[in-house]
């Protein structure tokens, strides 16, 4: 299956084309293709089908097609290719992969040919770009405003294309092939002062100096007839070269001279998707006590001159691999100035490696992208990272990369980018794709190590024994974490000897080499760290390493050992002094990783209780988040039988806090039930993924569906029909809200039975209206009534008034869909009696306009404008664009007031993610 935007907008399948018909289904499936995989608004496709006033009908017109276009689509096999139209609120999206998509791969064909030195691969490139192109883009569409400069945007980057090309073939020396490309394109843009200048200097190179004098006085001649306009710079220069009969700079030899800047083609602006001051910064602080390191420093700087290098930094674990890359990344600062990019990609961690769309996504959003704008899919998140890096100057520093393929999809595409890669392989693979640049990172010499340790304890210190501290620096094996724990042993010990802690150390080192991992030296050096920590830092130290998460607070910490947060808390600042963790960021704290595998194997059998502890830590405070961003709200689950409560449980000052801590512990959440799993703890699992249901309902379509299968997985592994159903009902609402319908209705079914079982009444209203949005959205709307009717009995006979007014919402929609306006009103007033004074206002928005939905289908025209009006002011207020699209949609059928229109636009490019 192929899309076509370049040409007739069509869909090509192994049976041929499929017969789209009028020119207004061309157009929507344009619109939705230009937006491929981001919801497209209602109005952005109103705008795109009509180029003046719409029809009343217009919304039933786009539902029309689009339903058209999903059976035209299923007919074309498109599930087996990953395409689907989706329903997002008052939007669609088409999703698909974007390698399937003809106007996507020219940009890729058209960013790789940028990036290549030789010119003849450059050919190559743009000659297959420009063979995607079929006649005019987007022909055959009814092409409205919006979809006339998105046919103009692409024409520019296809003449932008030819130019290039016409530019390659003549630094080959090619200059009649690069004048016969620019001619016809020339002929069909006569004003178009760039493609004549280009057409006159190929020519003059070419040895045709009369005819380029002859096309430059045509040009002049029709700018003055038609615009009135002298030539410009850009084709007076061109002029005036041939006149003189000079040579034309950095083209002649097919390179740039030495004092030549190189002649880059024009590129055609794209639609800003950020803003142009966005500054992009993730890089960690600078490395404390750097020393040495100056040829690798150098060497890096060389590494990163040239165009778009990657420079790899390689060499055992614990050398200082991160800390060269981020001294030479402050040092360098003033070379970046669009940003600095940094991730930790974990590549030998056993905490697992954070998926090529995870990074993607945090360095898009660093770049200002909105987070609706962010592609699902790796490959076409990866397109939109090197589409925004083309013009920028930014350094990406991609920290402990396990492999080569990895590192190519987080490669940005600007030639002015720098990319530094660390890495203990060698990764050739990214050195024979990419022509990466290894910088080699080798163990410390003696003299660099000594400085290390008098950066620590003083150069007094060091001086008075010169041999011992050097014998301590071979004994470290030069290695800058070993030597940062051992000066940090003897920074706080002024009356010890280095002779004595050499000599202890030479000791120990040969009796724990079996220890080692990866390098010697090091179980040796944390060994002798851990033996003189107090008691306390000591029990943390060895309970940490069970820790499933990637970071810790003072409160995970209590939870792992058994403690309190403020003896957690004094034990991790010692820890911190003695280099075995490191505080990231006020109150969040990381091991390194061979100290995390050290400190696991100190005290193994201690593992299943410091997990336990944890999980429940998470419970517990998961619960407290839960009941602060949502007040009020009916609790989840009964606690396991053998819960231990942690000794404190943090507090949440308000939603904001418990919802950004929700977000913040996503990952280390999904670690946490990953180890609860493999533990055998099923019934912490399903908890731990069920409690973060505000974070899913806020953001539904956030890649949530596979952590929910999870928790399925967990609730039928214990037999538990009371989580299986809670699950089954939040999993099948995702799977709906991502336009999934028949599958939602799959998992939702059995929903309310499981919940009967268990006597678990507002599970059985909750899965019941669940189960009726689904079955209203295909049409049964008898049974989605009875489901709300039923749903709505249940709350109010468990008291609930907040459950029993969710049903109550769905079931006046239903009545609305179903022809009985009054019936609505009458529901959605009761619901709104019902509402208790915390009650979101995102529901009583929706209520309210429902009811003057009702008024406007009963015929209170006044009525109906009152509610609607209330219901988008609520909505806005508090930033609940799909509320507000709905409300105002409702008000523009009836009033068509300016500022109505306006506002509709201005939420429904929100709801899109669009800059507004």
């Amino acid at each position: 299956m192929e899309f076509r935007l370049l040409g007739t907008v069509s869909v090509d399948t192994r049976r041929g084309p499929l017969p789209l018909g009028p020119a207004k289904r061309r157009s929507l499936l344009a619109a939705l293709l230009l937006s491929a995989n981001t919801p497209v608004s209602m109005g952005r496709l109103t705008a795109c089908l009509w180029d003046d006033e719409p029809p009343s009908q217009a919304r039933g017109v786009i539902q029309g097609h689009v339903s058209r276009l999903r059976a035209l689509l299923a007919e074309g096999d498109a599930e087996a290719y990953g395409v689907e139209l989706l329903t997002a609120g008052d939007a669609y999206a088409l999703r698909l992969p974007e390698t399937l998509l003809d106007a996507q791969r020219f940009e890729e064909l058209l960013t790789l040919a940028r990036e290549q030195r030789d010119p003849a691969d450059a050919v190559l490139m743009l000659g297959d770009a420009l063979s995607l192109w079929r006649g005019p883009a987007l022909g055959g569409a009814f092409a409205g405003p919006p979809l006339q400069a998105a046919a103009h945007s692409l024409e520019e980057s296809r003449l932008s294309a030819v130019e290039h090309l016409a530019l390659s073939y003549g630094k080959l020396g090619e200059h009649h092939r690069a004048a016969a490309v620019l001619r016809t394109e020339a002929v069909a843009h006569p004003l178009r002062e760039s493609l004549s200048a280009a057409l006159m200097t190929a020519l003059y190179q070419a040895g045709r100096q009369s005819e380029a004098l002859d096309w430059f006085h045509r040009t002049r001649g029709l700018l003055a007839d038609e615009l009135g306009i002298d030539p410009g710079r850009e084709l007076a220069d061109a002029y005036g070269l041939i006149l003189r009969g000079g040579p034309v700079p950095a083209l002649s030899a097919g390179r740039p001279g030495p004092e030549a800047e190189p002649v880059r083609p024009p590129v055609p602006p794209r639609p800003a998707l950020v803003p142009a001051e966005a500054h992009a910064d993730l890089l960690p602080r600078a490395p404390r006590g750097f020393h040495g390191r100056g040829a690798e420093l150098a060497a890096l700087g060389r590494a990163a001159a040239g165009e778009a290098p990657v420079c790899l930094v390689t060499g055992p674990a614990g050398v200082g691999k991160t800390a060269l890359a981020l001294w030479w990344a402050h040092r360098n600062a003033d070379a970046f100035p669009d940003g600095r990019l940094f991730a930790d990609l974990h590549g030998f961690s056993d905490t697992g490696e954070p998926s090529v769309t995870e990074v993607l996504r945090e360095f898009l959003l660093a770049l200002g992208v909105p987070p609706r704008r962010i592609p699902e899919s790796a490959p076409a998140a990866a397109a939109l990272f090197r589409s925004l890096t083309d013009r920028r100057r930014l350094l990406v520093v991609l920290d402990n990369a396990r492999d080569s393929a990895t590192v190519r999809a987080l490669l940005p595409g600007g030639a002015d980018c720098v990319t530094v890669v660390t890495s203990r392989h060698r990764l050739e693979g990214l050195i024979a794709s990419d022509a990466a640049r290894p910088v080699p990172v080798g163990t410390l010499d003696a003299q660099d190590g000594t400085a290390l340790l008098a950066g620590v304890l003083g150069e007094e210190r060091v001086l008075g024994e010169p041999v011992a501290a050097r014998r301590l620096a071979e004994l470290c094996g030069g290695l800058p974490l070993a030597l940062r724990v051992t000066a940090a042993r003897l920074a706080g010990r002024p009356r010890w000897s280095l002779a004595h802690l050499a000599d202890e150390l030479a000791d120990e080192r040969g009796r724990l080499a079996h220890l080692a991992v990866d390098d010697t030296g090091v179980p040796a050096a944390l060994r002798l760290t851990v033996q003189h920590l107090p008691g306390e830092a000591a029990h943390h130290f060895g309970r940490l390493g069970h820790h499933p998460g990637t970071h810790f607070d003072p409160y995970t910490a209590a939870a792992l050992a058994g403690t309190d947060p403020p003896a957690a808390a004094r034990a991790l600042e010692r820890l911190g002094a003695a280099h075995l963790v490191t505080e990231t960021a006020p109150g969040r704290w990381e091991l390194h990783d061979l100290v995390r595998l050290y400190a696991r194997d100190l005290d193994p059998a201690t593992g299943p209780q410091a997990l336990t502890g944890v999980l429940d830590h998470y419970i517990g405070t998961a619960l407290a988040a839960v009941e602060t961003a949502q007040p009020g709200g009916e609790p989840c689950f009964a606690l396991p039988a053998d819960f231990r409560r942690p000794s404190a449980v943090r507090d949440f000052a308000d939603r904001a806090e418990a919802m950004g801590w929700l977000a913040a512990e996503r990952e280390d959440l999904a670690r946490a039930v990953t180890a609860a799993r493999a533990a055998g703890l099923d019934d912490r699992a399903w908890r731990i993924i069920l409690l973060q249901w505000p974070q899913v309902v806020w953001r539904s379509r956030d890649n949530w569906v596979p952590l929910l299968s999870t928790a399925l997985e967990c609730a039928r592994a214990v037999d538990d029909p009371y989580a299986e159903s809670r699950v089954r009902t939040l999993l099948g609402w995702v799977l709906s809200e991502e336009g999934r319908l028949a599958d939602a209705l799959t998992l939702l079914e059995p929903s309310p039975a499981l919940a009967r079982r268990t006597a678990d009444r507002l599970g059985e209203a909750t899965a019941l209206v669940n189960l009726a949005v689904v079955q209203s959205a295909q049409g049964d709307l008898d049974t989605a009534l009875a489901n709300c009717t039923r749903a709505a009995a249940l709350a109010r006979q468990e008291g609930n008034p907040h459950t029993e007014m969710l049903a109550l919402l769905h079931l006046s929609r239903t009545h609305l869909t179903s022809g009985a306006p009054d019936q609505a009103l009458h529901v959605a007033q009761t619901a709104l009696n019902l509402g208790p004074e915390h009650e979101e206002a995102a529901r009583t928005s929706l209520l309210h306009t429902v009811c003057g939905e009702a008024h406007l289908a009963l015929g209170n025209t006044t009525e109906a404008l009152a509610l609607l009006e209330r219901a988008a002011g609520e909505a806005e207020s508090t930033g609940y664009d799909e509320g507000a699209v709905r409300a105002l949609a409702a008000l523009l059928r009836v009033s068509g007031r300016a500022d109505h229109r306006r506002r509709h636009e201005e939420a429904a490019r929100r709801l899109a993610g669009e800059e507004p």
